[in-house]
C-alpha cells in the first residue's frame, strides 16, 4: 500500500486550489453583478440582477472561510507571511464583505433601494480591488528572510499589482455578464451579451499582459514554461484557456445562453492551473528574498492527516447543501419572480 505522507503537501495544495477556484467562480459572479449594477441605469434591471444572487450569495463566504482555515492549519508559515505582507488588502476585503452583505440584506426589505444598491456595488468594487491587490502582492513576490516577512507595509502597491487588480476586476465583470446571459432574458439578457463581449475582450488583453509580465518577472516560472519536461504538462493549460476564450467569443456571437458561463469557468480553471503549476513548488516566489516552497511551509504530517480526515467528512456535506441550493434557484430569475407572484 502506497503511503500518502510524501504527497501530503501536494494533496493539500490541490484541496486549497479546489476551494479557491470554487470561491472565485461563485463569488466572482456576485462581485461582478455588484459592479455592473453601478453602471446599469435601469432600476428594474438592477432589481433583477441583485435578485439573481440574493438567495445564494450567503453560502459563498463559506468557501473563503474554509480556505483561510486550511491555509492556517496546513501551511502555517505561508499563512503567517501572507497576512503579515497583505494586512491592508485583507482588511479592505473584509470591509467590502461587510458592506455588501449588509447592503444586500437591507436592499431586500427597503422601500428606497438605490442607496443600498450603491452600497452593494461599492462594497463589491472594494472587495474586488482588495482581492486583486492581494493576488498581485503574492504573485509579485513577498520579501521573506529566514522564514519571516521582511518587507514593508505597502510592498503590494506596485504597477504589477495594479495590472493584476485590473485583471481581477475585468474577470469578475466577465463572469457576471455571462451569468446574466444564462439567468436573465429579454432586454437585460441583451445587455448581458454586450457586457460579456466587451469584458471578455478586455480580460483577454489584460491576460496576455499578465502572462508576459509574469514570465519576465519570474525566472523560475519562465524555465518551467520553456524547458522540458515541465513545459509538457504546464503549457497545455494556458493553451486550453486561450481556446476557451475563442470558443467564448463564438458562443456570444451566436447568442448561446449557457455555454458562455461554462466556458468562463473553464477559463478560470485552466488559467489558475497553468500559473500554479508554473510556480510549483514555490508558494511564494523568490524575486524579493527567499522562496517559500510547499514542503517547507507545510505543517507536521500528523496535523495534515487529521485535517484530511475532517475535510473528508465535511466536504461532501458542504458540496451537497450548496449543490441543492443552486438546484432550487436554477432557471431564469424572471421565471422565479413570476412563480412567487402567482
Amino acid at each position: 500500500m502506497v503511503s500518502l505522507v510524501p504527497y501530503l503537501s501536494e494533496l493539500w495544495l490541490s484541496l486549497i486550489a479546489f476551494f479557491l477556484l470554487y470561491y472565485a467562480a461563485v463569488d466572482g459572479v456576485v462581485l461582478g453583478i455588484g459592479m455592473l449594477s453601478l453602471v446599469n441605469p435601469d432600476e428594474k434591471e438592477r432589481d433583477l440582477m441583485m435578485g439573481a444572487v440574493l438567495s445564494t450569495w450567503h453560502s459563498n463566504q463559506t468557501w473563503l472561510v474554509i480556505v483561510g482555515g486550511m491555509m492556517f492549519g496546513a501551511f502555517p508559515l505561508f499563512y503567517g507571511v501572507l497576512l503579515s505582507a497583505l494586512y491592508i488588502p485583507v482588511f479592505g476585503m473584509l470591509f467590502g464583505f461587510i458592506i455588501r452583505g449588509v447592503a444586500l440584506d437591507f436592499w431586500a426589505e427597503a422601500s428606497r433601494k438605490r442607496p443600498w444598491e450603491l452600497a452593494f456595488g461599492l462594497g463589491s468594487l472594494l472587495t474586488s480591488v482588495a482581492e486583486g491587490c492581494a493576488l498581485g502582492g503574492l504573485l509579485g513576490g513577498i520579501h521573506v528572510k529566514q522564514g519571516r516577512f521582511a518587507g514593508g507595509l505597502m510592498d503590494w502597491a506596485t504597477p504589477f499589482g495594479a495590472c493584476i487588480t485590473v485583471g481581477v476586476i475585468l474577470g469578475f465583470l466577465m463572469l457576471a455578464a455571462n451569468f446574466m446571459v444564462a439567468k436573465t432574458e429579454g432586454r437585460l439578457q441583451q445587455r448581458g451579451y454586450r457586457y460579456a463581449q466587451a469584458s471578455s475582450l478586455l480580460t483577454l488583453l489584460i491576460s496576455f499582459c499578465t502572462y508576459a509580465w509574469l514570465l519576465a518577472r519570474h525566472p523560475h516560472l519562465r524555465e518551467r514554461w520553456t524547458d522540458a519536461p515541465a513545459a509538457f504538462y504546464v503549457l497545455p493549460f494556458p493553451a486550453l484557456a486561450l481556446l476557451c476564450f475563442l470558443a467564448l467569443f463564438y458562443c456570444l456571437w451566436k447568442r448561446y445562453e449557457k455555454a458562455p458561463l461554462l466556458l468562463n469557468v473553464a477559463i478560470i480553471i485552466f488559467s489558475f492551473t497553468g500559473i500554479s503549476l508554473g510556480f510549483y513548488p514555490h508558494m511564494i516566489p523568490n524575486v524579493l528574498g527567499e522562496a517559500v516552497t510547499a514542503p517547507a511551509a507545510a505543517a507536521a504530517p500528523q496535523t495534515l492527516i487529521f485535517m484530511l480526515t475532517v475535510v473528508g467528512i465535511a466536504l461532501p456535506v458542504i458540496l451537497a447543501y450548496t449543490s441543492y441550493e443552486f438546484w432550487v434557484f436554477r432557471g431564469k430569475i424572471s421565471d422565479y419572480y413570476k412563480k412567487n407572484e402567482e
